[in-house]
């Protein structure tokens, strides 16, 4: 097989992965995403591969058919894998599907693999879309975590982002979660809406530090090509989101989470312990492999990454078929690794060695330093670690790194 497989090139039918990528593979970190595609309407920001009822093409039960055939072609793939240490339901909003869909699903995904002791099992879940009783399902079913998209706790800036949630609800569920049992909740927030003032994202702040998560994510909002939201701003009625509102916005929501005891872990990401880390997030972060069931899920085992198809009802028709809904692959060659580790792992806490810089990243990690944008006591230590200041140019870090 040549080094380097010509990006999207087709994946076999059967979906077999070349030997490389399975030396070894039951020693190494195994997690398992399944993608729900489907959402109640689509917010004005979003470019995920999702889709609305009426243009999916594929009924939610289908769906549910479909995903359990792509999980039998991964086990006759990958028989050696396992145990699941982690399993991340995403979307799409996966609490459209009932629960006892989604527990059908993590059975699956139990009986093939086996979950590891303790693992962490995660379902996103759009606020307007549980609540007590479901909730109460999917920890029964074995859900140890949910990840809320609150997003904002301004009513108008809900409204620009095209969120369908009243001021109030995400923090709700928040609570009706914990009181479901749910082990660690997170709440996702989006800074930077046009027309968010500093008191609103203080505001949605102080909702989520009120709620009692153990978990924030906070984002600032990119507007991506073809979503509605671009095409607002390209017409001039909504402004561009600005950098250095950004900035302030993310300073604000470092003093605020660290004043309430979560601490930053990745840039994006706070939690109250080591415990309530998204270990899912760290498996990616970190290089580690994990199977994406769904249209459009990405995979990555050894180092060969495939993506699957993005319409549903095409993965749909492959799967009945008896053929692998992979889309393409690639090889990861040593240089593509090596400047994927350093692209996610100088975003964590933990940060990179320096030992293990390559080229001029050694002398680039030495001025940034100098530039107050790596923490002395870690590079003493032999570690580049971002400072706060850092963090905001987190981005600029690491392409010096890799220069």
């Amino acid at each position: 097989m040549p080094a380097t497989l010509p990006d999207g090139e087709p994946v076999p039918t059967s979906g077999e992965l070349p030997a490389t990528a399975l030396d070894g593979v039951r020693e190494r970190d195994f997690g398992v995403y399944l993608h729900v595609p489907f959402c109640a309407s689509r917010c004005g920001y979003c470019d995920f591969n999702t889709y609305t009822p009426t243009e999916s093409g594929l009924a939610q039960g289908d769906y549910v058919s479909a995903a359990l055939a792509e999980i039998e072609l991964a086990r006759r793939v990958l028989p050696e894998a396992g145990p699941v240490r982690t399993v991340f339901v995403g979307g799409g909003t996966p609490t459209l599907l009932p629960p006892d869909d989604l527990a059908r699903l993590l059975d699956a995904v139990d009986r093939t693999w086996g979950l590891a002791p303790g693992a962490e099992v995660t379902t996103e879940a759009n606020p307007e879309s549980v609540d007590p009783a479901s909730l109460a399902r999917l920890r029964k079913a074995g859900f140890t975590r949910i990840s809320l998209g609150m997003q904002s706790a301004a009513a108008h800036v809900l409204r620009v982002l095209d969120r369908r949630h009243t001021p109030g609800r995400a923090t709700a569920a928040a609570t009706e979660a914990r009181e479901a049992g749910f082990e660690h909740v997170n709440l996702d927030l989006i800074y930077g809406t046009p027309g968010e003032t500093a008191d609103d994202f203080e505001a949605s702040l102080q909702a989520a530090v009120a709620a009692g998560v153990d978990h924030v994510s906070a984002y600032s909002l990119i507007v991506e090509d073809g979503t509605r939201l671009a095409a607002r701003i390209r017409r001039g009625e909504v402004p561009m989101p600005s950098d250095d509102v950004a900035a302030d916005r993310y300073l604000a929501a470092e003093n605020a989470l660290s004043g309430a005891g979560l601490g930053w872990y990745e840039v994006s990401n706070w939690a109250a312990s080591a415990a309530a880390r998204c270990a899912h997030n760290l498996l990616y972060w970190t290089g580690g492999d994990w199977w994406g069931v769904g249209p459009g899920a990405h995979s990555h085992v050894g180092g060969v990454r495939w993506w699957n198809v993005k319409r549903p009802a095409h993965y749909a028709k492959l799967l009945a078929d008896g053929q692998s809904p992979g889309a393409g692959r690639e090889l990861l060659s040593d240089a593509d690794k090596y400047v994927e580790d350093v692209m996610l792992r100088l975003r964590l806490r933990d940060g990179y060695p320096l030992a293990e810089l390559r080229d001029d990243g050694p002398a680039a990690a030495e001025r940034a330093r100098a530039d107050g944008l790596l923490d002395d006591v870690e590079y003493a230590d032999g570690r580049a670690m971002l400072t706060l200041r850092g963090r905001l140019l987190a981005d600029a870090v690491i392409r010096e790194l890799l220069t």
